[in-house]
């Protein structure tokens, strides 16, 4: 059998004290292999860690100063050895002396006097799957990297859709979309400063664009009518939050079961003047509140068909004067404390504001 060929260009390091055990292993493997030797275990860490490390390692354990024990416990220990093959070569054969060794990491072990076939075959076995396990990892390694790419393609994308989602309604009520931008930074801004984590405050600025999704289902002489709208009209107009609810449905997925539910509560008050249900205080999922003073104030400082923008400070003083009647009073007093932060979302998008 033709080693080399099956397995070229591999280095063998035999590690061994005495220098007619390494002539035997050197004339065993020399026509197979390029063969690295060592007479103590100290020289043998300083091959393994070169720039030319060896593929396999014959280790003999009965050595002075450093067994090959220890020997092999350092190379199992070193980032950049301790995926090499080590395979013991001794004169012990009593069972507790290998399960030593094999809870060190060896690979395999040879009893000496060694036999030339046997040692050619375990060296070449070892070496062929050290090589399948590279070809493995370095498979795994690389379609690991695919799917982290994959997946965030797939949340880039699944973040725009929901933009876009929300955007729609924005479209239809004269509005560039970037009023759904705004308002879900100041909803992911308020949601930290009131003591939510940052993956669910992150979390509701992916769901805060889809609170008034409903509104594509209102009627175009409601939604936009210049002027102020009938009782009738304003019933009609009410009824977006369960639209918005119904068209995002029952999903599995928490951006959108979080949408959904912005989407009916948005409009609820803390005084249960509010609507549709008519919630009161607390009964009012914080998703909800948050969203109503990020949607309120933004529609307060921007400009609409029926009226200008208010200035920062007149719609900040309002939310004041509506803490504990429309808004969460706890909430509402955060919020007016951001004051410097909000006026820099706004400047991101200041075309569309005053």
């Amino acid at each position: 059998m033709n080693y080399q060929e099956e397995t070229p260009n591999k280095t063998v390091l035999i590690v061994d004290d005495l220098t007619e055990n390494l002539d035997i292993l050197k004339e065993i493997l020399n026509p197979y292999y390029r063969v690295q030797v060592a007479t103590n275990g100290r020289l043998a860490l300083k091959i393994a860690v070169s720039p030319t490390p060896p593929d396999l390692i014959l280790l003999d354990v009965m050595m002075p100063e450093m067994d090959g024990y220890e020997v092999c416990r350092l190379l199992k220990q070193n980032a950049r050895t301790w995926d090499i093959p080590i395979l013991f070569v001794t004169a012990k054969s009593e069972e507790e002396n290998e399960i030593k060794g094999f809870d060190l990491g060896a690979a395999d072990y040879l009893v000496k006097p060694v036999s030339p076939s046997i040692v050619r075959a375990r060296v070449k076995t070892h070496l062929t799957l050290h090589d399948q396990r590279k070809l493995l990892a370095d498979q795994v390694a690389v379609r690991t990297a695919q799917l982290m790419i994959q997946n965030i393609e797939l949340a880039e994308t699944r973040q725009e859709m929901i933009h876009q989602l929300g955007r729609a309604a924005e479209y239809r009520d004269n509005e560039t979309g970037l009023h759904v931008m705004r308002m879900s930074q100041y909803v992911q801004l308020l949601a930290l400063h009131a003591g939510l984590s940052e993956p669910e405050a992150d979390l509701l600025m992916l769901a805060a664009p889809m609170h008034d999704l409903g509104k594509i289902g209102i009627p175009d002489h409601i939604l936009l009518k210049p002027g102020k709208l009938t009782g009738k009209e304003f019933t009609v107009m009410q009824t977006h939050c369960e639209i918005g609810y119904q068209i995002i449905g029952a999903q599995k997925t928490d951006v959108l079961t979080l949408g959904g539910l912005i989407a009916l509560t948005h409009h609820e008050q803390w005084n249960g003047c509010g609507y549709p249900s008519r919630l009161v205080g607390e009964a009012i999922p914080i998703s909800g509140r948050l969203a109503a003073i990020g949607d309120v104030f933004d529609a307060l400082t921007s400009v609409r068909p029926y009226k200008k923008a208010w200035s920062v400070d007149d719609a900040l003083n309002l939310i004041a004067k509506e803490a504990g009647e429309h808004f969460d009073p706890g909430l509402a007093v955060i919020f007016i404390g951001l004051k410097s932060a909000i006026v820099e979302i706004m400047g991101r998008y200041q075309e569309q504001t005053a």
